[in-house]
This record gives C-alpha cells, sequence and structure tokens, in this order.
C-alpha cells in the first residue's frame, strides 16, 4: 500500500501479548461497545493462553483471567488517547487491535489490525452526525496505508471499503459478529397492552423509524389496532422527526429508550414481528439477536442486511412506505408464515458464533505478531 514498515518493537518472550482498545466497552451502550465487550468475554473464554492489554479510560470488567488480561486505564482525551496508547502498546505488545478509531493506527510501530465496521460516513453522510463523518473521512486513509490487517464486519462492508479504496483488498478480510448465546435462551416473554411489532436501535435518522411509523399506520384498521409499535433505544441525534411521529400516534407507537439486556430478551421474545428497516448497517446486529429469541423478523434489502439475514427475514425496500407495510402485514396476518420465519430465524442465528469471531481475530493477531 506504500512502503514497508519496520516493527520496531520485539516481541515479549514466550506467549505473546495483544493490544486491543477496549475503550468503548464502558463508554458505548450499543454498537461497537457491544463488539467489544463481547469478543473480550470470547477471548476470556478461550483455552488458548494469549495475553492481553486492555486499553480504556475506564475498566468494564474486573473478572477477567489475571493472568491473561490487564487493563491499561488513561483519562487522557483524544487525540491524545491514541498518541500515548499507541507509544504504550507498541512498547509492551507483539500486535494491536483498534476497534474504535482509525487514529490510533497512524502512530503504532507493532503489526496493527483495524475493525472497519461500515463506510456509511462516505456513502450515506446524511445519515451520520455531521463531526462523526469529518473526523472517520479524515482519518481513514492514513489508517489503511499503515494497517496491516484490515476486519470487516461483513462481506457488505468490505465491498463498500474495497469500492472506495481499492488498495485496501489485499488487507481486507471479513470476521462477522453474532448475537449473544443467551438470547437463544429460554425467557418469560415480555407483555405490552397489545402483541407489538418491535423495533430496537439509537433514535437517529439512519435507523428509518419516522418511516417505520408510517408503515405501522398504514396497515389496515383491525391489524393495526390489534397491535402496538414499540420503539426501544436512546434518543440519538436529528430525532424530532421520529418523536413527533410517535406523539401523533400514542395509543399506538410507545416509546420504552432504553432497557438492560434482561428486558431486551424479553421483548425479543415476545414481538410479534421485530422491524429493522435500517438505511444502512455494517452489520445489523439486532436481527441476529431478534432471530436467536424467535421473533419474525422483517428488516432491509440493502447494505449487510440480506447478508445477515439469509432467507430467515422477509425483505423490504427502506425507502418505500408500502413496501415496509406489506412486509409487516405478511407477518402479522400469516401465522403460518410466522412460524416458518421463527424456526427459520433461530436455525440462522446458530450460524453466527462470538467464539468463532474471537478464534478468527485472535488468529490474525498471531499472524501479525509472527
Amino acid at each position: 500500500m506504500h512502503g514497508p514498515v519496520v516493527w520496531g518493537t520485539v516481541p515479549p518472550a514466550g506467549l505473546p501479548t495483544f493490544g486491543l482498545d477496549a475503550r468503548a466497552a464502558a463508554e458505548v451502550p450499543a454498537g461497537r461497545g457491544r463488539y467489544v465487550r463481547e469478543l473480550i468475554a470470547a477471548l476470556a473464554a478461550d483455552r488458548e493462553q494469549d495475553r492481553y492489554r486492555l486499553y480504556a479510560r475506564r475498566e468494564h470488567r474486573s473478572d477477567l483471567p489475571a493472568g491473561r488480561f490487564a487493563w491499561e486505564l488513561s483519562g487522557l482525551r483524544d487525540p491524545l488517547w491514541h498518541l500515548a496508547t499507541a507509544r504504550r502498546t507498541s512498547r509492551s505488545t507483539s500486535a494491536f487491535l483498534s476497534t474504535n478509531s482509525y487514529l490510533t493506527a497512524w502512530a503504532t510501530t507493532v503489526p496493527t489490525a483495524v475493525v472497519v465496521y461500515d463506510m456509511v460516513a462516505f456513502l450515506a453522510d446524511q445519515h451520520v452526525q455531521a463531526r462523526a463523518g469529518r473526523i472517520e473521512r479524515a482519518t481513514i486513509r492514513p489508517a489503511l496505508r499503515r494497517a496491516a490487517a484490515l476486519l470487516c464486519i461483513s462481506e457488505a462492508t468490505r465491498r463498500d471499503l474495497v469500492r472506495l479504496f481499492p488498495r485496501a483488498e489485499a488487507t481486507a478480510s471479513v470476521i462477522p459478529l453474532a448475537a449473544d448465546a443467551h438470547f437463544a435462551e429460554a425467557v418469560e416473554p415480555a407483555r405490552l397492552e397489545r402483541p407489538y411489532v418491535l423495533a430496537v436501535g439509537t433514535l437517529e435518522p439512519r435507523k428509518n423509524l419516522a418511516r417505520l411509523v408510517k408503515a405501522f399506520v398504514a396497515l389496515p384498521d383491525d391489524v393495526r389496532a390489534a397491535h402496538q409499535l414499540a420503539l426501544v433505544g436512546p434518543e440519538g441525534w436529528d430525532v424530532q422527526e421520529i418523536l413527533d411521529a410517535a406523539a401523533a400516534r400514542p395509543e399506538e407507537v410507545v416509546l420504552l429508550g432504553h432497557v438492560d439486556e434482561q428486558r431486551l430478551h424479553a421483548l425479543y421474545a415476545g414481538a410479534a414481528c421485530f422491524a429493522y428497516p435500517s438505511l444502512y448497517e455494517g452489520f445489523g446486529l439486532p436481527v441476529l439477536e431478534a432471530m436467536a429469541a424467535g421473533a419474525p423478523v422483517v428488516t432491509s434489502n440493502v447494505s449487510s442486511l440480506p447478508e445477515v439475514a439469509g432467507d430467515a427475514a422477509l425483505l423490504a425496500d427502506p425507502l418505500d412506505v408500502r413496501s415496509i407495510r406489506d412486509a409487516l402485514l405478511s407477518v402479522l396476518a400469516d401465522p403460518a408464515g410466522v412460524h416458518r420465519l421463527r424456526a427459520a430465524g433461530r436455525e440462522r442465528a446458530g450460524t453466527f458464533s462470538w467464539q468463532r469471531t474471537a478464534a478468527a481475530t485472535r488468529d490474525i493477531l498471531r499472524k501479525l505478531a509472527a
């Protein structure tokens, strides 16, 4: 990609030690935070004895195997945090995994793998906060030049990355995510006032919730009257259109806000339908979580979502309210189809595993360290 990088640190003797940006575990409730928390948990459960230094501002959990995991905490703000972490990991680890920023990879002198979640800042920048989009666009090119490996969370993300940056193809690979195994366990389903269509995600334009509300309202009167639309997730940015759409139908649309894992599991299990009509996703983890819990799923036919859902969900055009409405109606008015979707969804979710995600990530770090 450019001239060869000379890695300036001699790996520690014996077993390798890997550095990992773990800030999001404590700082980000969903998305990247969930990825980092699940990855750390799966690495901790791994029987392999690789060692990890977890770089963060706050410790996420203290019950990790002490001989293999150590927290390295710094309260520095960006961008100083990245520079200080790059210096520390380059002195004490054999390879580094950058999970939350392209910036750290600028300054590391050990082989660095960078996680690439999506290309939304380049392909759909109207659906990302302006500041976050500017930072990604400004920092990605040097990171791509310096990274020894690019870990894409879906084939769709890898394809978008290579289309935008063809030279990335040589170092880009796909390591998909998974639903936490507890979502497949039996749980008492949640109950609301009426059977409900569930949507999960931060309330922001990319989740396409305003169109989902319109699609729900457009259902036949008898179907709509028998159901509620439940929106789960914290308020994000540019949220007013979603709030206004919900406020206009207070008897039909309920905002449940952020819920804990136990409540989320019960809501998935009790849903008459799970709807995820996002305009763009690097992976779309709630689709797998809902499938694992047995919810019939309606999702979008764009970006990574068909790849994740396979043939176990109904796909809709996220820009077409009628298409979303028709998919919802197909679920809510067809008990036989619902039974098929529930079974197919559970089977589909079972083909993904955080253990495999962690093992593939560890193997790449080992190759870099070698």
